[in-house]
């Protein structure tokens, strides 16, 4: 069954029965006709489609806003500004997508020659519960603009969410078929990316969910793009303004009650501001208010699942048990609650420096100098994201290229936005959303060479 719950108070809502085979027979027959249509439509015409989603995503933000906090208890504000997001995407893509599909034309000293970007058919998304709106509006919208269609297969404690976004598409214009909800157990995963006209599958989740479906993937030959976890490297240079670096450091940890793969999870401070920064550091973690997640003031509340608190409790006591200390918080969970935990590393080889931490726990060292730092910093599997604090750009520059990120900002969090490409690199994945790499990822480009006929 696929459950509605909440995560603050543990009550039910509503509870679903997967899709039988047969039923998920139908949907993939929907898709492929739907792909036959769709891919004709006229640029054009899936513009104005995707500016009028836009349009609606912002009529009902506090409709859509409410169901995220219910079902994975994001905090009401940040809700909200999830709902928004969605709708700049839609707007950017309007304002982009022509011109990013537009034949490119090559001189080769033929006739004609050209590149063209032409749709593949059904693509699979797998996505996650953290972002149940953002992830979703992620791909799928550059993959209809380029006009393929799409397959959701969501997370299964936000089955609400996927079932509103289906209808939210449909509601804005889209043909049936175009966008479905799949509400399909694991075991039929395989099912569909066999389904000759599924393409590609994008999948946004955990480092294991993405061998699992690359493996499927390669096995009938169909294109993926991955985007796993994270523990992003946020660095702090001993020139730093270390109250906005701390502000920032504390934002950057706790944003979606920490349960974000770009969210910086490992902080590295040059060691003579090292103290000063984790005093101001733990000050702004105590002055967080927790509530419930539909408390406007709320800082933080509840984790999404119990078993996520239980997992981020036994990463932090196996790391205490070898040698770093607990500067800040609780070791404990209690249901979905978890306190916002600081801990000082010594050993590097510990669940909190070398696993993804999925919640309100930042792992804190300290680096001799800059060369230390970028080797703290690429001491991971993982390669999704960092960031960079210090006064002197052209010093951070050259060190954005040492680092082994898809993603580097420098005196600024990390975030997705509408006009940079957004991927990893190591176990975080490969492909990127977004831009307009984003919308040429599910594209056949195609070549065309002519030559005039000679007699």
């Amino acid at each position: 069954m696929f459950e509605s719950r909440n995560p603050f108070t543990q009550e039910l809502y509503y509870s679903f029965s997967p899709l039988s085979a047969k039923e998920l027979e139908i949907k993939l027959s929907k898709a492929d006709l739907a792909f036959r249509f769709w891919q004709n439509i006229a640029i054009e015409k899936r513009i104005a489609l995707v500016s009028y989603l836009s349009t609606k995503l912002l009529q009902n933000k506090e409709k859509y806003a409410q169901l995220i906090t219910q079902e994975m208890g994001k905090i009401i504000r940040e809700a909200r500004a999830e709902i928004e997001k969605c709708a700049w995407l839609c707007e950017y893509y309007a304002q982009n997508a022509e011109n990013f599909l537009a034949n490119e034309i090559v001189q080769t000293g033929a006739y004609k020659s050209y590149i063209s970007y032409e749709p593949l058919g059904i693509v699979l998304g797998i996505m996650p519960w953290n972002f149940p709106f953002w992830q979703v509006f992620r791909f799928a919208i550059p993959t209809l603009l380029a006009g393929n269609v799409v397959l959701l297969k969501h997370a299964p404690n936000v089955p609400m969410c996927s079932i509103e976004l289906e209808k939210l598409f449909r509601e804005a214009g889209f043909e049936e078929g175009v966008f479905q909800n799949l509400m399909i157990e694991t075991d039929l995963v395989e099912k569909v990316i066999a389904f000759p006209t599924v393409r590609a599958i994008t999948l946004t989740g955990s480092e294991r969910s993405g061998k699992s479906v690359a493996m499927l993937a390669g096995k009938y030959l169909k294109k993926t793009i991955l985007e796993l976890g994270g523990s992003d490297a946020f660095i702090v240079l001993e020139d730093a303004d270390i109250e906005f670096a701390a502000q920032n450091a504390c934002t950057a940890r706790m944003i979606n009650n920490g349960q974000s793969c770009i969210a910086a999870k490992r902080f590295i401070v040059a060691k003579p501001i090292f103290q000063k920064f984790l005093e101001s550091l733990v000050e702004k973690f105590k002055n967080l208010r927790h509530s419930s997640p539909r408390q406007e003031n709320a800082d933080y509340s509840c984790l999404a699942r119990v078993d996520l608190a239980e997992n981020l409790s036994r990463q932090l006591q196996q790391s205490l048990k070898i040698g770093n200390k607990l500067i800040h918080g609780k070791v404990e969970n209690l249901d979905t609650f978890f306190t916002p935990s600081i801990v000082e590393v010594w050993n590097y080889d510990t669940p909190v420096w070398q696993e993804e931490l999925f919640g309100p726990v930042a792992a804190v060292a300290w680096a001799n100098d800059e060369k230390t730092a970028i080797q703290l910093a690429n001491m991971t599997s993982y390669g999704l994201g960092a960031s960079i604090w210090t006064k002197d750009l052209e010093r951070a520059e050259n060190l954005c290229k040492q680092l082994e990120a898809g993603s580097v900002y420098v005196n600024s969090i990390v975030k997705s936005m509408p006009q940079l490409p957004f991927g990893g690199v190591k176990n975080s994945g490969y492909g990127r959303e977004l831009s307009v790499a984003g919308i040429r990822e599910f594209t056949n480009i195609k070549s065309i060479l002519i030559e005039k006929h000679h007699l």
